[in-house]
């Protein structure tokens, strides 16, 4: 099989390099054209300044005669595929793919308008903006001729969201570069030392910063130090939280270079998912999951129907909490603190690291298509 990776995808999204390079280990044949528009842009929403939009709208702008007139030149590939982010993508690249008989499909990941407006309330879902917002997408997701998601939790949202038909969004999971984030053996800590937490991710409100910090204060008489890295749409909420009555026990880093972040992970004792109370935390199985699972560390994060996809409570390994329950989380952590295995360099997840590479994703993808677009074996 061809594929022809198209647009303006974000190759700084390690969705975007799992899925390309898991297809290539599966024997698929990937070309590439592409125009990098979001170098240096982290988080999309948090776009600030008129001079940095107007930036990055000329960059687009610039980019698509070329992307388009690319395509209409490239070889005849199998399959056209759009990737994160690609909303103007799909709706373009599915008038050229359709006026060439070529099947076109949308690695969705995640929805722009569920995220903006549902998720982190940054629009009015009743004003101009939002609605506009819904209907591009809803018309991308119409355009194409397969979409996926990364959960069937967050397909059947999508599903619901757009008005789309039952289950004819497909699932294909993040998974992660699994020989960047393989488990590592580490010594044994010292009877006498803290049991280290930590959390990563941008500061948004699917990831339930505050959950962690009531939970934090909560444990406050525990040996536990607690590591927070990132930033984002939350961070001035919980400078305040923190300043108003201080956690010596906590420290915030507020960045650590991708390359970086296997050390602290495999250096932490238990690491925290999420913990926001939205439908779309409800949906998904973030990147910060993927990687912890295969560091092999214990891992305490949100009960829903999308984790339980990929792993299912586990004494000393996997604790689910209810969202947004502060008391919920910190009952978990006292209960690893007080098992004390992590004492002993307890190595979790060896049965799911198969299913989380990108060998595995790619194989997802495949069958996926196959059954969706090329049921007579193409």
């Amino acid at each position: 099989m061809r594929v022809l990776l198209w647009g303006t995808y974000d190759t700084g999204k390690p969705r975007t390099r799992i899925l390309r390079d898991g297809m290539r280990e599966v024997g698929i044949d990937v070309q590439e054209i592409h125009i990098d528009v979001w170098k240096g842009v982290e988080d999309k929403s948090q776009l600030k300044g008129s001079r940095s939009r107007l930036l990055l709208l000329l960059r687009w702008a610039f980019a698509y005669p070329r992307l388009l007139w690319r395509l209409a030149r490239a070889p005849k590939a199998d399959l056209l595929l759009i990737g994160y982010p690609g909303v103007v993508d799909a709706c373009l690249a599915s008038l050229v793919g359709h006026l060439r008989g070529i099947p076109v499909a949308w690695d969705v990941f995640i929805s722009l308008y569920d995220t903006v407006v549902e998720d982190r309330k940054m629009l009015r879902p009743d004003g101009l903006a939002a609605r506009c917002l819904h209907g591009l997408e809803r018309r991308a997701l119409r355009c194409v001729d397969l979409a996926f998601m990364d959960t069937s939790a967050h397909a059947r949202r999508i599903e619901a969201l757009f008005d789309l038909p039952a289950h004819s969004c497909g699932t294909v999971w993040v998974g992660t570069e699994t020989a960047h984030f393989g488990p590592a053996t580490m010594p044994p800590p010292s009877d006498d030392a803290p049991m280290k937490v930590l959390f990563y991710g941008q500061f948004i409100p699917l990831h339930g910063i505050p959950t962690i910090i009531e939970a934090a204060r909560l444990l406050d008489d525990a040996a536990i130090e607690w590591t927070l890295i990132g930033r984002g749409q939350e961070a001035e909420k919980i400078r305040t939280m923190l300043a108003s009555v201080p956690l010596p026990k906590v420290r915030w880093v507020e960045w650590v270079d991708y390359e970086k972040l296997r050390d602290w992970i495999v250096q932490a004792d238990l690491c925290l998912g999420i913990f926001g109370a939205s439908q779309k935390a409800a949906s998904v199985i973030p990147n910060k999951v993927f990687q912890i699972v295969a560091a092999g560390r214990p891992l305490v994060t949100r009960d829903s129907s999308a984790i339980r996809e990929l792993l299912l409570p586990a004494p000393g390994c996997v604790y689910l909490v209810p969202d947004a329950d502060p008391h919920a989380l910190a009952h978990a952590i006292r209960e690893h603190f007080d098992a004390g295995n992590w004492k002993h360099g307890l190595r979790c997840h060896a049965a799911t690291l198969d299913a989380i590479g990108p060998k595995a994703v790619g194989a997802q993808f495949l069958h996926l298509v196959r059954q969706c677009l090329f049921r007579d074996g193409a």
